[in-house]
């Protein structure tokens, strides 16, 4: 059965127009619909972003820490914002050196953040205790990698934190 034929100029030129306007609102309905399946059968606790965390060049990096102290990094692991990373630098090989600590002290849990003071290494912690760099929780799930002696990144992957030199 053929189609009918439209026959004035102005049916000519709606017709496709609203013939496109409805594929595109189709097309944009079916995408949501995707998309809303796909959000809501992922965990909230799925690994969205990177597992590797590239921080910069290791010499730029060393520097900053020694100007300033350890660098206090929003968490980097979960989504929920539990952990804080202190990422620390000592020795004058900027290749080496490297260790990362959670931000929270060895003796507290995690709901005790600590606070850098700004041009420093000691930290200061839910309780209002001065704490050196030390002092904080070494972690077994974080490390941080140097990558041919002149990138730093953290490892976030749940491997131990030991400092790994890449060539």
């Amino acid at each position: 059965m053929p189609f009918p034929r439209l026959r004035s100029p102005l049916a000519r030129a709606v017709v496709p127009v609203l013939g496109g306007i409805a594929f595109f609102a189709l097309f944009f309905v079916g995408l949501w619909l995707v998309a809303t399946a796909i959000n809501n059968r992922a965990d909230p606790g799925s690994e969205i972003g990177n597992r590797v965390f590239e921080v910069g060049k290791v010499v730029a990096m060393a520097k900053a820490i020694a100007t300033d102290g350890p660098l206090l990094l929003p968490d980097l692991k979960s989504p929920d914002g539990v952990r804080s990373i202190v990422l620390d630098h000592v020795g004058s090989d900027p290749a080496t050196g490297w260790q990362v600590y959670y931000g929270f002290p060895a003796d507290r849990d995690e709901n005790c953040l600590v606070t850098h003071i700004q041009g420093s290494r000691t930290f200061t912690d839910c309780e209002k205790r001065t704490l050196q760099v030390t002092q904080l929780e070494a972690p077994a799930q974080v490390r941080p990698i140097v990558e041919n002696q002149k990138t730093l990144y953290i490892d976030l992957r749940g491997l131990t934190a030991s400092v790994t030199t890449l060539p």
